[in-house]
């Protein structure tokens, strides 16, 4: 079994997810990088999803992008069903924009690998995009699973941040697709907090025409919060404070983000 990724030219499809012509009303795209233990978690929860919110085949895809991993993350994904693609520069907005290239529905809901999807959110993604309402995407609140009890403060600020701010966290976005075009999709001048930029760029273009940004509530997305339980407390000190100190160089370094690129995933 082979360790590399599909190329756009090879993308697979396979029975669960299968779709028939070229219109789709929603894609569900996953930037994978080593994500193999993870993603096949993040699958079966937007597979439970999907079944429950009564979607058709001819609705919904998922497409991975296989971010230049040297696991078999292409292959867990390419056995699920997923489209699959390959973006050999190693960051996470080139991924999401390779995925989304890739993509055939009139909107894209961004995910990351090691979440898992509710049916509940899917459900309001789904009835915004069929009832054409004026939004022009958003975002929803999110919780960590089996985070040290020193960071649940630090979600609670984020989420009142994101609600009231409108910016959405980079583990579940979602918009329009042409909205997506029109902006350039994510920024890939960044490494990092790339969504943070990518919300403004969409609220931007939402008031414009007269559309909202729309972080969803009441039902948190959910996420690993890995990172918290790789990471001591001196690592993550350490990285706010050089975030803190020089945030603009920061994300665009990717050396200075290696907390984020070293392909560290064992919990």
């Amino acid at each position: 079994m082979g360790k590399r990724g599909l190329r756009a030219d090879e993308m697979v499809v396979e029975p669960f997810f299968l779709v028939v012509g070229w219109w789709m009303l929603l894609s569900i795209v996953i930037p994978a990088f080593n994500e193999e233990k993870e993603l096949p978690g993040c699958l079966a929860s937007i597979g439970s999803a999907v079944a429950a919110c009564g979607l058709g085949a001819g609705e919904v895809e998922v497409v991975v992008c296989d971010n230049n991993s040297t696991d078999l993350t292409a292959e867990v994904a390419r056995q699920a069903g997923a489209v699959v693609v390959f973006e050999p520069v190693n960051q996470i907005s080139r991924a999401r924009n390779t995925g989304a290239a890739a993509a055939r529905g009139e909107w894209l809901l961004f995910v990351d690998a090691d979440s898992r999807l509710n049916p509940i959110n899917l459900r309001r993604v789904v009835a915004l995009a069929r009832a054409d309402e004026p939004v022009v995407g958003g975002g929803c609140v999110i919780a960590l699973e089996g985070v040290p009890w020193w960071t649940r403060p630090g979600v609670w600020v984020w989420n009142c941040y994101s609600a009231v701010r409108g910016v959405a966290a980079g583990s579940f976005v979602f918009c329009r697709a042409e909205v997506h075009r029109e902006v350039g999709g994510f920024s890939v001048e960044r490494f990092a907090a790339e969504e943070l930029d990518y919300s403004r760029q969409l609220r931007a273009c939402g008031r414009a025409q007269g559309r909202r940004f729309l972080v969803l509530r009441g039902c948190p997305h959910l996420s690993s919060g890995r990172k918290f339980r790789q990471r001591s407390p001196t690592e993550l000190i350490m990285l706010l404070f050089r975030m803190l100190m020089g945030y603009r160089h920061v994300i665009r370094n990717r050396t200075a983000l290696d907390y984020f690129y070293d392909g560290r995933r064992e919990p």
